[in-house]
């Protein structure tokens, strides 16, 4: 076992082969320790359904073996991050959120598939879901960042950039989805503008901590669990993102020096959402860590 005075990534790695999902473990071992893709796509297979769809509580809030949209958006992210967003597993993957879009042609979160299987409490169930940027910002964003041409993308495209532009009242994930869509969209001059409006409605509605010393200054979002706040690298996860003009470097700085020491006495990160269920917590940290891992390296920070 990694000890105390253990790098942050070396004990990371212990954290991960405790606790994590095999999926996660590839993902680790292809991030940090040489590893193929091959493996973490293997991994993936897992959870993929017949129409297209993942599901199978690839994404830990949504239990049951049923496609979504939400697990399916994890999914992709995960095959961007190993370079295989491509080809026909994402005209699959297209095919399938075609057939589960809204008459907008856009993604809901949450299909009324998921009935009779456990799922969070906080991600509601109804039979006919509108179509909402949470769920659809972050694959349109992806698939334009990759040069996927799909049909399914151009009513996609049009239902984010109107739903972005009328943002006016909003809450840290919903940012977060925007920040996804707007990185990936191929107007970027557009997006450069709208970008700048939205970092303008973060500070003001103070939807970002900008010193984690003074955290309990900053407002919890209506129905987040206590102490569920976004930093600036929670919608800078990278340099390169249009979101990191929002923050000075000092308050950058000082939000990474804050997810750093954030890192738990057993090597992992810590969930900030709302926990209903064992099995949702156990799965979600060795998430977390990844995220804070990447996020760092990212950024520049050493993690050795």
């Amino acid at each position: 076992m990694a000890g105390t005075g253990a790098s942050p990534l070396k004990r990371a790695e212990q954290f991960i082969w405790l606790t994590a999902r095999v999926l996660e473990q590839r993902r680790f071992a292809h991030h940090f320790l040489g590893g193929g893709a091959d493996a973490v796509e293997t991994a993936l297979a897992a959870y993929l359904n017949e129409d297209g769809g993942y599901g199978h509580a690839l994404e830990p809030d949504l239990r049951g073996p049923v496609s979504q949209p939400l697990h399916t958006a994890h999914a992709l992210s995960v095959l961007d991050s190993i370079g295989r967003c491509s080809g026909l597993r994402v005209e699959r993957i297209c095919r399938f959120l075609t057939d589960v879009s809204t008459k907008e042609g856009a993604l809901p979160a949450l299909l009324p598939s998921q009935r009779g299987y456990p799922a969070a409490p906080f991600i509601p169930i109804v039979d006919d879901p509108p179509a909402q940027l949470l769920a659809t910002g972050p694959v349109v964003g992806l698939l334009h960042r990759n040069a996927v041409w799909h049909a399914w993308l151009f009513r996609a495209t049009d239902f984010c950039w109107a739903a972005v532009d009328s943002l006016e009242k909003s809450h840290p994930y919903e940012i977060a989805a925007a920040v996804a869509f707007l990185d990936g969209a191929p107007d970027q001059a557009r997006a450069e503008a709208t970008a700048d409006r939205l970092g303008r409605l973060v500070r003001e509605q103070r939807l970002a901590v900008l010193d984690p010393e003074r955290r309990a200054e900053y407002p919890v979002a209506a129905g987040y669990a206590p102490g569920e706040q976004h930093f600036p690298y929670d919608y800078a996860r990278t340099p390169e993102s249009l979101a990191r003009r929002w923050f000075t470097d000092e308050e950058l700085e000082r939000s990474l020096d804050h997810l750093a020491a954030e890192q738990q006495a057993d090597g992992g990160w810590p969930v900030n959402w709302r926990q209903w269920a064992p099995g949702t917590a156990l799965e979600g940290r060795p998430l977390v860590t990844l995220k804070a891992l990447l996020t760092l390296r990212a950024h520049g920070r050493s993690l050795h």
